[in-house]
């Protein structure tokens, strides 16, 4: 999400106007250490590219091989994703080394336009993922909802998929919801799809929407979150066969001044295990230069698949239920625009790492950090 971006356990809660219950999960909590900060510097550049806006990150564990993709939307180059070294020496971050840059072509083999001069068949890069299994990459672009006096942009978000040259395979097939439309009906511009997760197996994919679609309430505030969709698709067939509710929390500080932007949302997914995602959400308040950011373990087992429900405002249903693992504000250390997240090389004493990025959206004000942590169990 171009502008900026909490989850409370809670045992079973039935909201006033909605039946929607929220259940957690009496199992052993993970547990995440920070091992190691990297910040790239701001005017960072590779093969005559301006490096920022880093939203999504993946492993290839067999090539020890970082995949990045940046939002950029060719405004400052061309639409694109990297790939590079991330170097630890007895767990702490050395550095980073970008390896290649690549860039994202449409349907028709071409380069995705300028948003400032051809919005329409632009792209607005979000996450990706790389499949072992094929080789390839997937990435959401959040697409567009612009409605004003003088311009009306509807274009959809999707899921891409691609070779590992950027060029573009196939898509899947959106339902309905996730179409744009003039009305205050399915995604808010900006707002889509942000996170993608493979499944274990490869066979499925996990995307979210960042905040909630129009027909299922109101965004978060500061005294209450809103609700949002976790949806699952098919790799093979392309097509969506589940969504479930999650509930947001709410936004972690009033803005300064009272009234002006404030958001928070769903930046980030990882699948953790059978029927479980990492999910981060992300807050953010004017007059606060640091993001709230937290980690939950969410579990979709008991969730109702939601696929059919037209709203999730006075439905009873059961929501994805959720356990907090971390707070970053406790690290005691300044968090960014935390936007992407993967499981990454083996650490030191052989525990696995969970390697967060942040958005920096190319301004000099914000940092474009790479967050390692040890995850323990």
């Amino acid at each position: 999400m171009r502008q900026l971006l909490f989850f409370v356990v809670l045992p079973a809660i039935f909201f006033s106007c909605s039946n929607l219950k929220l259940t957690t999960e009496n199992k052993l909590t993970p547990s995440l250490k920070l091992v190691s900060s990297i910040e790239i510097p701001f005017d960072e550049t590779f093969q005559n590219t301006k490096v920022g806006g880093l939203s999504g990150i993946d492993y290839d564990a067999k090539n020890d091989l970082y995949y990045l993709i940046s939002d950029d939307r060719s405004m400052f180059n061309e639409s694109r994703f990297y790939t590079a070294k991330i170097r630890l020496l007895e767990n702490k971050g050395e550095g980073v080394n970008f390896q290649s840059v690549s860039t994202l072509k449409n349907e028709t083999g071409k380069l995705y336009d300028n948003w400032n001069t051809k919005p329409t068949t632009s792209a607005d890069p979000e996450d990706l993922r790389f499949n072992p299994k094929t080789n390839t990459l997937v990435w959401s672009s959040e697409g567009a909802r612009v409605i004003a006096i003088d311009k009306e942009i509807l274009q959809n978000p999707s899921l891409n998929f691609m070779n590992l040259k950027g060029d573009f395979l196939e898509n899947v097939t959106l339902p309905e919801n996730l179409k744009m439309k003039k009305q205050e009906k399915g995604p808010r511009n900006n707002g889509t799809l942000e996170g993608i997760t493979f499944d274990k197996n490869y066979k499925n994919i996990f995307t979210n929407i960042e905040e909630p679609l129009f027909e299922d309430g109101n965004q978060a505030n500061t005294s209450k979150g809103g609700l949002i969709r976790l949806y699952r698709f098919n790799v093979k067939t392309k097509k969506n066969t589940a969504q479930y509710g999650y509930q947001l929390e709410p936004i972690a500080r009033e803005p300064n001044p009272k009234g002006s932007f404030a958001v928070n949302g769903v930046s980030a997914i990882q699948y953790y295990g059978k029927n479980q995602l990492l999910v981060v959400e992300r807050s953010y308040s004017t007059g606060t230069q640091a993001c709230t950011v937290k980690v939950f373990l969410c579990d979709l087992k008991k969730a109702t698949n939601v696929k059919n429900h037209p709203s999730l405002q006075n439905q009873k249903l059961e929501l994805a239920s959720k356990r907090l693992i971390l707070n970053m504000d406790d690290l005691g250390i300044f968090i960014d625009n935390i936007e992407g997240l993967t499981f990454g090389q083996k650490l030191a004493n052989g525990n696995s790492s969970l390697v967060f990025v942040s958005d920096n959206n190319f301004s000099d004000k914000q940092k474009t950090q790479i967050l390692v942590f040890e995850l323990i169990k």
